[in-house]
């Protein structure tokens, strides 16, 4: 037990979960009615459509499978996917604590015309989760952080259809949050804006450190 503990001791980062659900539920409860409307005029042109149900919430599996497994081969490629994305989550808390936003583009869904399966599960999510603190787009900046960790693994590497296969389910699960008006097509530009800093902050940061070490080898073997 001893040695499992130092072995994945660098698990503790993982408490931040806790601040972070504190911190987003306190918005939620609070941030109800007054708030600044987010919309853009892309929202106009993408339909309600409840079958993008399916990859929104795969995000959560998506999100869990990558950082386990990173927890569990590479302690460097586990610090890096925490640093992105609970940096990222605090910024966006942090945006919505100084300007609480929100939108108002769902639809009403007694009016869509069909009832399905989706249409329920979409209506639960309604209830659960309130159309406040969107902008910038946590699910949409997460599903990147994990996509970008997957292609810079370099044990990933050798399983050609992973890297494939991140990318548009990184895209499918982007798309539901406008489809399903969760999000305006704003918070997801934001979200992606976000994520560009993010990856220079981390892993550019690593990528100039790892250069440097190399030209101070090169110089040390040539005395």
């Amino acid at each position: 037990m001893k040695q499992f503990i130092l072995k994945y001791r660098h698990g503790w980062i993982l408490s931040y979960f806790f601040i972070y659900i504190i911190w987003f539920y306190a918005l939620e409860k609070n941030v109800t009615a007054s708030y600044s409307s987010v919309y853009i005029w892309l929202d106009d042109y993408i339909p309600f459509n409840e079958w993008f149900v399916i990859p929104y919430y795969s995000l959560f599996l998506f999100i869990f499978a990558t950082v386990a497994y990173f927890f569990l081969t590479s302690k460097e490629d586990f610090n890096k996917i925490c640093a992105f994305l609970f940096i990222g989550m605090t910024i966006c808390l942090i945006i919505y604590t100084i300007w609480p936003n929100g939108q108002n583009l769902r639809p009403d869904l007694s009016k869509i015309g069909r009832d399905n399966i989706f249409i329920r599960i979409v209506k639960s999510l309604y209830i659960v989760d309130t159309p406040t603190n969107v902008c910038p787009s946590i699910h949409v900046f997460n599903s990147i952080g994990a996509n970008i960790a997957i292609h810079r693994s370099e044990a990933l590497k050798k399983y050609k259809w992973l890297r494939p296969f991140s990318t548009v389910l990184t895209v499918l699960i982007s798309l539901s949050t406008m489809f399903l008006k969760q999000h305006s097509a704003f918070d997801a530009i934001i979200a992606i804006a976000l994520s560009i800093v993010m990856y220079f902050l981390v892993y550019g940061w690593s990528d100039n450190k790892q250069s440097a070490k190399v030209k101070e080898k090169k110089v040390f073997a040539q005395y």
